[in-house]
């Protein structure tokens, strides 16, 4: 091969070189580019994940914590509840108690709910059903008439009727029975409750 061929020749070789580098030089570019963009978008992906993952678990551990925190206060009700219940049915063993010794705090207190029963009213002629104890021993229903007369400007008097089942105190009505106040002390608790349930608490909880 002539020296001009062989020129020629190289000249061709050496330029086909350089064009097979360039290739491959762009095509590791290209390759390392979509990696590169590969790894980001996996890394973004990732990331959401574990950002979603993360909320979850806050959503989770906010809704356990709640709960945990509701069935506390509830088990805290229910505990108060049971106290409050117990003091009421201890108060009422001891009025239940008072009543049948026929003591003078508790007869004087019976005629204390007779007279409110027929205040309330507004006296006329009435009718006392008590507990079958208690009529024998309620005293002066003529005094206790008085009383309420002096109050309501109304003539009145009272007049022992059928006996009731009761811890104690009374029921007053109209002899006609269109009007009735019930001033037993099962009543009267149960009207109070809600009061007494605030004082209950106050003198247990605080």
């Amino acid at each position: 091969m002539s020296s001009g061929a062989e020129k020629i020749v190289s000249s061709i070789l050496s330029e086909a070189q350089a064009k097979r580098d360039a290739i491959i030089q762009e095509a590791e570019r290209e390759a390392a580019r979509i990696r590169e963009e590969g790894e980001n978008r996996a890394r973004m992906a990732a990331e959401r994940i574990l950002e979603s993952a993360r909320k979850q678990a806050d959503m989770k551990y906010q809704q356990i914590i709640s709960e945990a925190k509701m069935n506390a206060r509830r088990a805290e009700l229910e505990a108060r509840e049971e106290v409050i219940q117990s003091a009421f049915e201890k108060a009422e063993d001891e009025l239940r108690k008072l009543s049948s010794e026929s003591s003078e705090e508790y007869l004087k207190a019976l005629r204390e709910m007779i007279k409110e029963a027929a205040v309330e009213i507004g006296g006329g002629d009435l009718i006392v059903n008590l507990r079958e104890e208690d009529s024998g021993r309620v005293g002066d229903l003529d005094g206790i008439a008085a009383e309420v007369e002096a109050e309501t400007g109304k003539k009145t008097t009272l007049e022992v009727g059928d006996s009731i089942k009761t811890i104690g105190g009374a029921v007053v009505k109209t002899r006609d029975g269109l009007v009735e106040v019930n001033n037993t002390i099962e009543a009267r608790m149960s009207r109070f409750r809600k009061a007494l349930r605030s004082e209950v608490a106050r003198v247990l909880f605080e």
